[in-house]
């Protein structure tokens, strides 16, 4: 039976088909169902449910975009922008997930507790910072003006709630504060391990004198470190990709451009009066320094500056790159004043980096369209492969790059990218693999397992070594000569240092030292890159009854940092693991 037969006698039924499914679209359309579906999220992301709206992430990088514009008054570049989004994400996130904890520990702020931050005897910093008065007092009148004026009710509002988040933050960190406190023994003993100090001799013998030779590591000893370490050879997420790349360094080009616009700009140089002000408003990359400097201190590369006449404005020198020119602007005896006028050499925006990243849109059409591998070879493209691991921005072979990262995130497998602007190159990317976060497999880690365990094997064939050189001597000098070892001295080494000189980080090693006797010879000691034998000539222990008020003082607030610090490296990170948190960012910027 033909096609159009079987169409024909199936009419009937394709009809009830058809109908039913436009009766299912007419009900489906009422509910407004497919205007949701085309609307999509409406939020940057959630955490817990509460959305992260798309004005507040706004306001987050423009925030970081203007301290950056305010900062370096240069053009940012894409990767930086990403840099700043995602640190605007992250920053919003945090808050969000440090107010969920406030609410679940019922951190309130009462109604009386506002009143008195409002007009207590001791107002909030704003409030005082609004209405106090030249002698420090608040000026009480105008406060309550303000806080009856029908006008400010709005305003009064929004102040309120700034006050309240401000106050439940601030007993936040009270909160975290009285589980970080520093006791007076541990002001004691750091007062002890910064102000002790040791003479030593030592013999130091190196893990590095056992030969791979000597040592033997099986397959199934490594497969036994990892069963056992699992912990160890984690991984995020992990992105196997290709990309082809174009570079977009300036070109000769754009060099004579750039040293056009700087020569354009002589006459008006010559003639200028406020030269640090001429530097500014044309943008040059060095700044004016409005002092003399005496003609011996001045750098090689600006010495064109000396065979000039005052007032004189040099011809354009290149220096590193970039097109110079200098104004000797006076002369005194020796010194003299001038200033250096300079531009930096970029890729034009249009005629070079428009160009390129046409080239780059045009492989990626065509790319998806023919495959990868066939649109570089005919446009005669290396292809290069490179790994990325979610949560680290460096990505080998292409350096630091947040935006990459973020593009390889949002991407599924054999996609291709659209072009990405890097600071020093276009590329497009295809991703080829995403490997689930895990235990690494077995293959992967072997040469690293048993790098580690030629380590162990290393230390403890050494110790034993030593500790049968200690039973043919009893003294330093015995045992350097046994060993063929030369006696090193180290002097004033503190007892909270991490290095000795000369024998490298050894934290352990300083440690034990300080638990010896004058005079003592050590037991053998097993260090990080080492087996030390060591004698003490002197100790010098630190009296804390000699500590001032002072030093306990700055003590405390060093060690309440460093906690705190610690502490908040972990916190958020904590937060996030038992968090939902919904990432809509790829949608909405798309």
């Amino acid at each position: 039976m033909g096609v159009m037969e079987k169409m024909r006698n199936s009419t009937a039924s394709i009809l009830w088909i058809l109908i039913f499914s436009f009766g299912v679209l007419w009900v489906l359309a009422d509910t407004q169902v497919f205007d949701a579906v085309g609307q999509g999220p409406t939020a940057m992301g959630q955490v817990d449910g509460e959305p992260i709206s798309i004005e507040e992430y706004n306001q987050r990088v423009s925030f970081y975009t203007d301290q950056f514009n305010q900062q370096n008054g240069g053009i940012m570049t894409p990767e930086t922008r990403s840099f700043y989004e995602q640190q605007a994400w992250d920053d919003l996130v945090a808050a969000r997930l440090i107010e969920h904890k406030i609410d679940q520990l019922g951190i309130t702020v009462s109604d009386s507790e506002l009143i008195e931050m409002i007009s207590g005897d001791n107002p909030a910093p704003f409030i005082r910072q609004q209405f106090q008065q030249e002698d420090g007092t608040i000026d009480r009148i105008a406060l309550r003006a303000a806080i009856e004026s029908p006008e400010n009710s709005e305003v009064w509002m929004m102040i309120e709630q700034q006050l309240r988040d401000d106050r439940r933050q601030q007993k936040m960190n009270n909160f975290i504060g009285s589980g970080l406190r520093v006791s007076s023994l541990d002001i004691r003993n750091e007062f002890i391990r910064n102000n002790s100090y040791a003479d030593i001799q030592y013999v130091r013998f190196s893990y590095s004198e056992i030969s791979d030779d000597e040592i033997s590591v099986s397959e199934s000893e490594m497969r036994q470190y990892l069963r056992d370490n699992p912990d160890q050879f984690k991984r995020n997420e992990t992105y196997h990709f290709r990309y082809v790349s174009w570079d977009t360094t300036p070109t000769e080009q754009d060099t004579m451009n750039t040293i056009q616009d700087v020569e354009e700009l002589r006459e008006r140089f010559a003639d200028a009066v406020d030269h640090g002000r001429f530097l500014e408003r044309n943008q040059s990359q060095t700044s004016f320094q409005d002092s003399f400097v005496d003609r011996d201190e001045i750098r090689e590369e600006y010495s064109p500056v000396l065979d000039l006449a005052v007032g004189e404005v040099s011809e354009v020198i290149m220096i590193d790159g970039d097109p110079y020119m200098f104004k000797k602007i006076d002369e005194r005896g020796n010194e003299i004043k001038f200033a250096a006028f300079s531009y930096q050499v970029e890729a034009d925006p249009i005629g070079t980096l428009d160009r390129i990243a046409e080239q780059a849109g045009e492989f990626e059409f065509y790319a998806s369209e023919d495959g990868f591998e066939t649109e570089a070879e005919r446009r005669d493209l290396e292809i290069r492969t490179a790994s990325a691991t979610k949560g680290s921005p460096f990505i080998p072979g292409i350096g630091q790059s947040q935006l990459v990262l973020n593009v390889l995130e949002n991407l599924r497998v054999n996609r291709i990218s659209d072009p990405i602007e890097l600071d020093d190159q276009f590329i497009v990317v295809q991703l080829t693999e995403i490997q689930a976060e895990g235990t690494r497999p077995f293959a992967e880690v072997s040469s690293q397992i048993e790098s580690i365990l030629k380590n162990q094997k290393r230390k403890s064939m050494m110790m034993e070594r030593v500790q049968g050189l200690y039973t043919d001597s009893s003294t330093l000098e015995e045992l350097a000569a046994v060993s063929d070892k030369e006696i090193l001295n180290a002097e004033n080494i503190r007892y909270g240092a991490n290095t000795i000189p000369g024998a490298g980080r050894e934290p352990s090693v300083i440690g034990a030292v300080f638990g010896l006797e004058v005079g003592q010879r050590s037991s053998p000691i097993q260090g990080q890159n080492a087996v030390f034998a060591v004698y003490v000539n002197e100790l010098s222990m630190a009296d804390p009854a000699e500590m001032t008020a002072t030093d306990a003082a700055q003590i405390r607030e060093r060690l309440e940092q460093q906690k705190f610090s610690s502490f908040n490296e972990v916190f958020v990170e904590q937060l996030k693991e038992g968090a939902r948190i919904r990432d809509h960012r790829s949608q909405l910027l798309r």
